[in-house]
C-alpha cells in the first residue's frame, strides 16, 4: 500500500495521471469477473433447486442434499454481490477523486494566469494611470479649444468699434438724403431744392460740353 502511495504522489505528471486510470482498469475487470461468478453461482442454484424438486417426494436425502448445495451457493452469491458493490463503489470514488484533482489543477493554473495577466499591477497604480489619463483628456480638451478659438475681435479697441459704427450710420444717413433730398435737423425735415426737368445731375462741366457743341455747330453753319 506503501508503495502505491509513494507512485501516486512521489512520482511524474504522467505516472500521477496513469495511476487512477490503471486503478479504474483494474477494478472493472474485477467487477467483470465477479459478475460472471454471481451469473454462473445463480446457475448452480437455480439447478439445485431444480433437482431438489424432482426429489422432494421420491428421494428426500438427495432433495435435502440438493438444498444444502443451494444454500452454499447463494452463500456465496451473497458475498459475491457484497464485493461487486465495494467494487463499484471504489470505482466512483477514484473517478470522482480524479475529476477532483483535474479540477483543483485548471483552478490552480487559472490562477497562475491571473497572477501571470496581472504582473506587478495594484490598484494604487490603476488609480494612478486612470487619474493620468484624464488629466491628458483634460489638457487635449484644452488644446482643442485654444485651436478652435477665433481670433478675430481679441484685442480690438471698443472706442474704435462705435466710432466705426458711427461712420456707418453717418453712410446710411447720406444715402437716405441723397435719395429722399431731404435734411433731417432735430425733429424737422428740410427739403433740398429741387431740380428744374433736365438739370438734374447737370455739373458745370457737363454744362461747358453744351457749349463747346453749340459754338461748333454754328461755326459749321457759317462755313456753309
Amino acid at each position: 500500500m506503501s508503495g502505491w502511495g509513494m507512485g501516486w504522489f512521489g512520482g511524474g505528471g504522467a505516472k500521477k495521471k496513469e495511476a487512477p486510470k490503471k486503478a479504474i482498469l483494474d477494478l472493472r475487470a474485477t467487477l467483470e469477473m465477479l459478475n460472471k461468478r454471481e451469473k454462473h453461482l445463480q446457475t448452480q442454484m437455480d439447478e439445485q433447486d431444480a433437482i431438489a424438486r424432482k426429489n422432494v417426494s421420491s428421494n428426500k436425502n438427495v432433495a435435502k442434499a440438493a438444498l444444502r448445495r443451494k444454500k452454499q451457493f447463494e452463500h456465496a452469491l451473497e458475498q459475491t454481490s457484497s464485493q461487486m458493490m465495494t467494487v463499484e463503489r471504489e470505482i466512483s470514488s477514484i473517478e470522482t477523486a480524479n475529476i477532483n484533482k483535474e479540477t483543483f489543477v485548471a483552478m490552480q493554473n487559472a490562477g497562475k494566469a491571473m497572477k501571470q495577466i496581472h504582473g506587478d499591477l495594484s490598484i494604487d497604480k490603476v488609480d494612478q494611470t486612470m487619474e493620468d489619463l484624464r488629466e491628458q483628456h483634460a489638457i487635449g480638451e484644452e488644446i482643442s479649444g485654444a485651436l478652435t478659438q477665433t481670433p478675430i475681435g481679441q484685442g480690438v479697441d471698443e472706442d474704435e468699434l462705435d466710432e466705426e459704427l458711427q461712420e456707418l450710420q453717418q453712410e446710411q444717413l447720406d444715402e437716405k438724403m441723397l435719395k429722399t433730398g431731404t435734411v433731417p435737423v432735430g425733429d424737422e425735415v428740410h427739403r433740398l431744392p429741387t431740380a428744374h426737368k433736365g438739370e438734374i445731375n447737370k455739373t458745370p462741366v457737363a454744362e461747358e460740353d453744351d457749349e463747346e457743341a453749340e459754338l461748333r455747330k454754328l461755326q459749321a453753319e457759317m462755313a456753309m
